[in-house]
């Protein structure tokens, strides 16, 4: 079995030479990918800086909490009238279902009593 030259992908390194951007110094070839990552982690690599960094308990709640509020601002409240017209629409739609409901039930109560007697 022949070897290809000039390929680096071997199952030891698991990884080409340079395939994440980043040419490889010579003590970084010896390393594996999560070692690599993780000695870049211990050098102050950490991504989550700024705004996606780990906050304590009370900020979260506090970020929460604006977050409502000005959720809250956002909505467009009815007024008296309409309030009073949408409540009125939706009582005289669930008592035309109760009526609707209730004919089919005792339509269906009458015809099994007449079948089964």
């Amino acid at each position: 079995m022949t070897e290809t030259t000039g390929s680096t992908a071997t199952p030891e390194s698991g990884n080409p030479e340079g395939a994440d951007g980043v040419a490889a110094t010579p003590d970084e070839k010896a390393l594996s990918r999560r070692d690599r990552k993780r000695a870049r982690k211990s050098e102050g690599g950490d991504r989550k800086s700024g705004k996606r960094a780990k906050k304590g308990l009370f900020a979260r709640i506090a970020i929460f909490y604006r977050q409502i509020i000005a959720e809250l601002r956002k909505v467009v409240w009815p007024s008296r009238s309409e309030l009073i017209q949408y409540t009125t629409v939706v009582v005289v739609f669930v008592v035309a279902i109760m009526l609707v409901v209730y004919g089919l039930d005792t339509g269906f109560a009458k015809l099994s009593l007449w079948i089964f007697g």
